[in-house]
């Protein structure tokens, strides 16, 4: 006991050290990966190599690092300096990455195509969620691959269905891609990354309690997280719209208080709906929608730079770290990579449903619009191949590891990490050679993409879209006059918010818009979304 008690003070007074030492060891580590990894994408932006994209490039090299620890027997050292958990994940990486996603939406084509979005990012991903959930539980009935219950079947194809085409929207950009195939990518991979988690979260909770569950329990909690986070999302952008309109930040000793409450509004939504028992990620992506509608435009020019940059910068920083810890993951972690065959299948059945998505939605929205304004099928086909798996699909799938007991989420974390990783690597290197053999990039696109989320020249009549909706063009079966409908709900929604939310909730409007934010000119004006 005397020699425990003479030992301790001297093991007390060396462990703080070397926990520092080892942590600044594993910061720095981390910050030479982003570093080269930021380094190496921009070599092969310049030097125009799209078989190599830059998540592709970060994913390779947090392989690469997890391969070199493994082989160098500090294995156990350099997992501790990371010290990763899905609660950073949630709570730090993925809210920046999620807000940025609403927040550089271009109103103009993104709304201009609102219907469609709609269509294939919250009614797509149920058809994708539900299809791949039942096709992975028959694979299992029919032992081609590793047997999960009908719950968690529907859990993973919940996870697998949010998309992420990060990798796809780089090219996109840097080819000159069709501007409304882009805000059909983009505008489709910010909403359905609500809508899968949503989806996740209701089926989780039916999981946690099987008894008393029934269709129309699970349709109406999926509606409460959904729609209650949606509306605290929407009500916190309300919020800081009118702060920022009547607090008077805008002056120059202010505008440091100005750009710090804008940059809290989101993690405020975003607590906030956690704290409700809701959807933080939901509630924060529509709060990034609407505070770059109305609140983004009652800050002053400085604030307004500021705020852009800010949160480019921690959403790039994010992204890319997500794909490096993706591939650090694979070499590190222990995988169930016995079940190869539910990794297999899942593949396949992950592209079944991504086409019931795509071209079931397309026929929908195509029965609605006039011949002008109809989906093309090569657009269809980029569409269905860009649906990469990214960040939401792994942070879901990690998870489950704690949702799922008896190692069933530790095998869907290992079929969705392989999947991330060969949907990065493979459609992500083949996106390029893609696009040019659909003839979808260059041509007459008068309208080049600037920016991700950002689109300038809208204005040209190019791609599909066209004036507004033409009622003769409908055949008059059911079917359309409901598409009508919605179509007819969309462009009400666009005279109340030019004649009524935006003078009351902005301090600019109409062409005063273009003059406060001339770097997305094009986005505003009279004709703010054409319909």
């Amino acid at each position: 006991m005397a020699s425990e008690i003479e030992i301790s003070p001297a093991d007390a007074r060396k462990a703080p050290g070397k926990e520092q030492q080892a942590a600044g060891v594993g910061i720095l580590l981390q910050i030479m990966m982003l570093v080269l990894s930021f380094v190496l994408g921009h070599v092969l932006r310049r030097k125009k190599v799209y078989i190599i994209p830059e998540a592709s490039a970060s994913l390779l090299i947090g392989l690469i690092v997890g391969i070199l620890a493994n082989i160098s027997d500090t294995e156990t050292s350099i997992r501790a300096w990371f010290n990763f958990h899905e609660e950073f994940f949630f709570l730090f990486l993925l809210p920046p990455i999620i807000f940025q996603s609403g927040f550089s939406l271009a109103p103009k084509p993104f709304f201009s195509n609102f219907g469609a979005i709609v269509t294939f990012a919250i009614f797509g991903t149920f058809i994708a969620s539900i299809v791949t959930g039942i096709l992975v539980y028959l694979g299992g009935l029919l032992f081609l691959m590793y047997k999960l219950p009908l719950v968690e079947c529907l859990m993973f194809g919940a996870l697998i269905s949010a998309t992420d085409p990060v990798t796809v929207l780089s090219i996109f950009q840097e080819l000159g891609t069709d501007v409304n195939l882009y805000a059909l990518v983009f505008g489709e991979s910010v909403l359905n990354d609500a809508m899968a988690i949503s989806l996740y979260r209701t089926m989780s909770s039916v999981k946690a309690q099987p008894s008393g569950q029934n269709l129309f329990m699970v349709v109406v909690r999926f509606l409460e997280t959904f729609v209650g986070s949606m509306s605290a999302g929407v009500g916190v952008g309300f919020i800081s719209a009118l702060l920022f309109k009547y607090a008077g930040l805008d002056i120059d000793n202010l505008q440091n208080l100005e750009s710090c409450l804008f940059v809290l509004f989101p993690y405020f939504s975003y607590m906030l709906a956690e704290g409700l028992g809701l959807s933080g990620i939901v509630s924060i992506l529509f709060t990034g929608i609407v505070m770059k509608h109305y609140a983004y435009s009652n800050l002053s020019q400085s604030s307004q730079r500021f705020a852009s940059a800010f949160f480019e910068l921690i959403s790039s920083l994010a992204e890319t770290f997500v794909f490096i810890y993706m591939g650090f993951d694979i070499a590190m972690e222990q995988h169930s990579w016995s079940h190869v065959g539910f990794i297999f299948f899942s593949i396949i059945f992950i592209g079944i449903a991504r086409a019931a998505n795509v071209f079931s939605c397309a026929y929908l929205v195509n029965l609605v619009r006039p011949s002008h304004r109809k989906i093309p099928p090569k657009h269809q086909k980029a569409l269905w191949y860009s649906g990469l798996r990214g960040a939401m699909a792994f942070a879901l799938a990690l998870q489950s590891v704690h949702d799922l007991p008896e190692g069933h989420g530790q095998t869907i974390f290992t079929a969705t990490t392989a999947i991330v990783v060969l949907t990065v690597l493979l459609i992500g290197g083949s996106t390029g050679t893609m696009l040019e053999a659909l003839d979808v990039v260059g041509g007459d696109n008068d309208s080049p993409l600037s920016s991700v989320g950002t689109i300038t020249n809208f204005d040209g009549n190019n791609g599909y879209i066209a004036p507004p909706y033409n009622e003769e063009s409908s055949s008059g079966n059911k079917i359309k006059m409901k598409l009508k409908e919605f179509h007819k709900s969309a462009a009400s929604f666009t005279a109340i918010d030019k004649n009524y939310l935006t003078p009351f909730f902005t301090i600019q409007n109409g062409d005063e818009d273009d003059e406060a934010e001339p770097f997305t000119s094009g986005f505003h004006g009279q004709n703010r979304y054409s319909t």
